[in-house]
């Protein structure tokens, strides 16, 4: 039963965030922790708006955070919690930040009815190159393919 009143302790905090952070008009209505060994590392809510910021997202400002906190990308051991499924950016994100779980409250079909439909971003990414709605090139070059062989033989790499 603890463990489940901790879940629910933080999820209230990502949505106090959320709706604190809304109602100041700072961003959307999303807020998000991020918390290991019982304890809050990073905390962000959505700055898209008023940090002029696309990415400003509640759970990639968190994953920030957090990891400036601790002086690492990597947040094993850290569980997040959203108050909104994530979109694919902030899915990416907690993935490449190594998180443990993700806990989340209102879902995307809940965020499409209010007006923010990730669907398309969901089913963006998974079409082929010549099917995208932005037009996406491969422009091969051995300039960047110099830079990968370099990146392969660098000695003192911090691999992610």
């Amino acid at each position: 039963m603890k463990e489940t009143s901790s879940h629910q302790r933080f999820m209230r905090e990502a949505v106090r965030l959320s709706h604190e952070h809304m109602s100041a008009g700072r961003g959307g209505p999303f807020g998000a922790v991020i918390v290991r060994d019982g304890v809050v590392i990073g905390e962000g809510w959505n700055q898209v708006t008023s940090t002029c910021d696309p990415t400003a997202h509640a759970e990639v400002v968190a994953i920030r955070r957090a990891c400036q906190a601790l002086g690492t990308h990597v947040l094993k051991g850290a569980t997040i919690y959203s108050s909104c499924e994530p979109c694919p950016m902030c899915l990416a994100s907690i993935y490449w930040a190594r998180l443990d779980a993700l806990y989340f409250a209102n879902t995307r079909i809940d965020a499409a009815k209010i007006g923010f439909d990730d669907e398309f971003l969901y089913r963006e990414v998974g079409l082929p190159l010549d099917r995208r709605a932005i037009p996406t090139v491969h422009l091969p070059m051995s300039e960047a393919e110099q830079v990968f062989d370099d990146w392969l033989k660098k000695p003192d790499k911090i691999p992610y």
